[in-house]
C-alpha cells in the first residue's frame, strides 16, 4: 500500500515531458523499430546487385551496404519526426491538414509535368513521389473536418455532407494519381475512404446503398473511366486476370515480373534459400530473374519470401499484425472522434500497403508497384510512415487529457 502511494506521489512531481515519455506505447515502438531493423538487413540483400560508382563501392564495400546505410539515415530522420509528433498533442497537428493537402496537390500536378516514368518530383536533389504525401495529408484533413465542421452548422454533420466531404477529399487525389500512372498509391484511397465512412458515423443504410451502387457502376469504371485516366491500369488488370485463369501469357515480356516473382516466393519452402544466397543455392533472385532494379523497394517481399522462406514471411506478417492490433488498441482509447479517425485511417493505409505489396508478389493482386511500410527502401516514405505512427502515439499519450469543449450545433 505504501509503495502504491509512493508511486502516486512520484507522479505528481513528474514534469509533463517525462510523463509523456514514460506513458508511451512501448510495444508499438518496439514493433516499429523491429520492422525497420529487419528492413535494413533485407535491403542490404536485395540491393547487392545494383550498379553504383567505384567510389561508393570502395567506401561502403558494396551496393547492398550502401543502400542499407542510406536507409539508416532515413530511419534516423524519421525517428526525430516520430518522437516530435508523438510528444505534441495531435489536435494541434491536425491544423496542418489544409496546407499539406494543398501543397501535395500542387506537387502531384508538378510531377505530372516532369519526364519521369514513376512521376517522381525532384526538389533540391531530393526525388520523391508526392502521391504518398497526398494520402497522408488527406488523412489529417478528413479526421479534422469530420469532427469540427459539424460544430459550425448541423447540416455539415449530416450523413450526406460527410459522404460528399470524404468523396471529394479522396476522389480528387485518387483521379490525379491514376492519371499519373501511380495505380498502387491511388488504390490506397479505397480502404482509407471506406474506413472514414465507417468511423465517421455514416449510417448503415447509406453504406448499403453506396455498396450496391458501387457494384453497379464497376463495369462503367473499368471499361470507360479507367482507360481514360490510366494508360497501364487496364493492361495490368487484364494480365492478372489471364494469369489467374491460367491462360497463356508472354513471360518474357508483359508477364515477366508477375511470373518470376510468384515462382520465387512459391518455391522457397519453409526455410528458404538463405539470406543473400548465391545462384548456386538455386536462388532465382541471384540468377537475375525477378527484377533487380526494384527488388529493394516494390519487390522486397520477393527477396524475403525466397531467402527466408515461409517462416520469415510468417514472422513479417505477425509483426505487421501486432503493429496494427496495437493501433486498434490506441483507437479504442482515443478521447475524441478526430483521434479515432486518425488512428483508424493510419491502420487502413498501412494495411493497404502491406496487402498490395505482398499480394502482387503472390498473384493475389495485379502488379501495382507500392513499397512495403517500414521495410522497403523508400526514402521519404519511411519518414511518412514514422510520422503517421507518431500521430498514433500522440493519440495514445494524450488520451487522458480533457477534449476541447464542443459547441452545440445550431
Amino acid at each position: 500500500m505504501g509503495g502504491w502511494r509512493g508511486m502516486v506521489a512520484a507522479q505528481r512531481y513528474m514534469t509533463p515531458f517525462l510523463r509523456k515519455i514514460l506513458g508511451m506505447n512501448w510495444v508499438l515502438i518496439l514493433v516499429m523499430y523491429g520492422l525497420l531493423i529487419f528492413g535494413v538487413f533485407m535491403i542490404e540483400s536485395a540491393a547487392r546487385h545494383l550498379p553504383i560508382s567505384a567510389e561508393l563501392r570502395n567506401q561502403y564495400g558494396g551496393p547492398g551496404a550502401y543502400f542499407a546505410a542510406q536507409q539508416k539515415t532515413w530511419i534516423l530522420l524519421g525517428s526525430v519526426v516520430f518522437f516530435a509528433v508523438a510528444l505534441v498533442d495531435y489536435r494541434w497537428i491536425r491544423w496542418l491538414g489544409i496546407p499539406f493537402y494543398g501543397v501535395s496537390m500542387v506537387m502531384m500536378f508538378m510531377a505530372m509535368q516532369q519526364d519521369d516514368a514513376v512521376h517522381r518530383l525532384s526538389l533540391g536533389g531530393l526525388k520523391f513521389q508526392p502521391a504518398q504525401l497526398g494520402v497522408t495529408s488527406g488523412i489529417l484533413l478528413i479526421a479534422w473536418l469530420l469532427q469540427d465542421l459539424p460544430k459550425l452548422h448541423r447540416w455539415l454533420g449530416a450523413p450526406l455532407a460527410r459522404i460528399v466531404m470524404i468523396g471529394v477529399l479522396g476522389g480528387v487525389p485518387f483521379l490525379v494519381m491514376m492519371k499519373m500512372g501511380d495505380m498502387g498509391s491511388a488504390l490506397v484511397w479505397i480502404p482509407v475512404s471506406i474506413v472514414a465512412l465507417l468511423i465517421g458515423g455514416v449510417p448503415f443504410r447509406y453504406l448499403s446503398l453506396m455498396t450496391w451502387l458501387g457494384v453497379g457502376v464497376v463495369p462503367i469504371l473499368y471499361f470507360v473511366v479507367l482507360p481514360m485516366v490510366s494508360e497501364r491500369g487496364p493492361a495490368r488488370i487484364d494480365l492478372w486476370l489471364r494469369m489467374l485463369q491460367q491462360q497463356e501469357v508472354d513471360i518474357s515480356d508483359e508477364g515477366y515480373s508477375a511470373h518470376y516473382a510468384s515462382v520465387a516466393v512459391g518455391k522457397a519452402g519453409w526455410k528458404g534459400v538463405g539470406w543473400a544466397a548465391p545462384a548456386e543455392r538455386n536462388s532465382l533472385f541471384a540468377k537475375g530473374y525477378p527484377s533487380r532494379t526494384t527488388a529493394h523497394n516494390d519487390y522486397i517481399f520477393v527477396v524475403i519470401g525466397e531467402e527466408l522462406g515461409f517462416r520469415g514471411s510468417l514472422l513479417l506478417l505477425s509483426a505487421y499484425a501486432l503493429l496494427l492490433l496495437q493501433c486498434l488498441f490506441v483507437a479504442f482509447y482515443s478521447r475524441d472522434l478526430c483521434g479515432r479517425l486518425l488512428v483508424c485511417l493510419v491502420i487502413a493505409l498501412i494495411f493497404a500497403h502491406v496487402f498490395e505489396s505482398i499480394g502482387m508478389c503472390v498473384l493475389l493482386l495485379p502488379i501495382t508497384g507500392i513499397p512495403l511500410p517500414l521495410v522497403s527502401y523508400s526514402g521519404t516514405f519511411v519518414v511518412i510512415c514514422m510520422f503517421l505512427l507518431g500521430l498514433v502515439q500522440s493519440v495514445w499519450i494524450h488520451r487522458n487529457q480533457r477534449p476541447v469543449m464542443q459547441l452545440k450545433p445550431e
